[in-house]
């Protein structure tokens, strides 16, 4: 794939993503009166517009880049060789009870790597892009990581997912103050580990998400100078797996503390 094509979508990328966020803002500000969440699973949100959503940004890629394949955390779809990786709302669960914390992730992947990444922060109409290779970025302007090294304070969001037991989570985030760090938890793996790629915390880890919440926010963070787990080892496109993102630095204390390894 040339330069130029990579271009080409890393800018529609962005530009879908923007208007993306305008329809899911303007569903987001309508509600409760347009609907009300329903569940796919205990804790697990779904609303009408995660799938309208989708439904515009898989449309706007299918009509510019027909020969990619395009997977969906709603719709889902397949994984070739070129594919677009999407999550129309990371974040749904704050987005049904009203909490403005909420996000669009769009990676594009290309052999097993990825090489675009774009999250957009909704309700803040902040865009977080990076293409492989050329630094990241938030509304344009140069982004880098914390540089923090110090547990003691350090701030690391730990994500929560109900398809494990609690058990581990709780262990891991005992580690984690026992270490010294600030835990915190605000509902959006994209959004966090955006954060992380500005420096605004220093961490995000979670023992297991799906791709679709954090290629395009891993991406992101390596291009802002983080360091970040193999998240797709072991087929992670397809099935997730734990996740670990944070400043060079911090890298070793945060394996010890979460069990958290650099190979999945």
């Amino acid at each position: 794939m040339t330069t130029h094509s990579l271009d080409m979508r890393f800018a529609a990328a962005c530009a879908i993503a923007r208007e993306a966020g305008v329809l899911a803002r303007k569903r987001f500000l309508e509600r409760p009166r347009s609907q009300r969440p329903d569940f796919k699973g205990p804790q697990d949100f779904l609303t009408a517009t995660d799938a309208e959503v989708e439904e515009l940004i898989r449309r706007r890629l299918g009509e510019l880049f027909p020969e990619d394949s395009f997977f969906g955390e709603e719709g889902g779809g397949s994984f070739e060789r070129d594919v677009w990786v999407v999550d129309p709302i990371d974040g749904t669960a704050n987005f049904a009870r009203g909490i403005p914390h909420f996000a669009i992730s769009i990676a594009f992947v290309r052999d097993g790597r990825t090489e675009i990444g774009v999250v957009y922060n909704v309700m803040q109409a902040e865009l977080y892009s990076a293409q492989r290779g050329r630094g990241a970025t938030l509304n344009g302007e140069p982004i880098k990581v914390s540089g923090l090294s110090d547990m003691r304070q350090a701030t690391v969001e730990a994500g929560w997912s109900s398809r494990l037991p609690p058990e581990p989570y709780i262990k891991a985030v005992e580690q984690l103050k026992t270490s010294g760090a600030n835990v915190r938890r605000a509902g959006s793996g994209t959004l966090g580990l955006a954060y992380v790629a500005d420096g605004r915390i220093d961490a995000y880890c979670e023992l297991h998400i799906n791709s679709w919440d954090v290629l395009a926010g891993l991406l992101i963070i390596e291009e802002a100078g983080g360091w970040t787990n193999n998240f797709l080892a072991k087929d992670g496109l397809r099935n997730g797996n734990p996740v670990l993102a944070c400043t060079p630095e911090l890298a070793p204390n945060l394996m010890a503390a979460t069990g958290i390894a650099k190979e999945p």
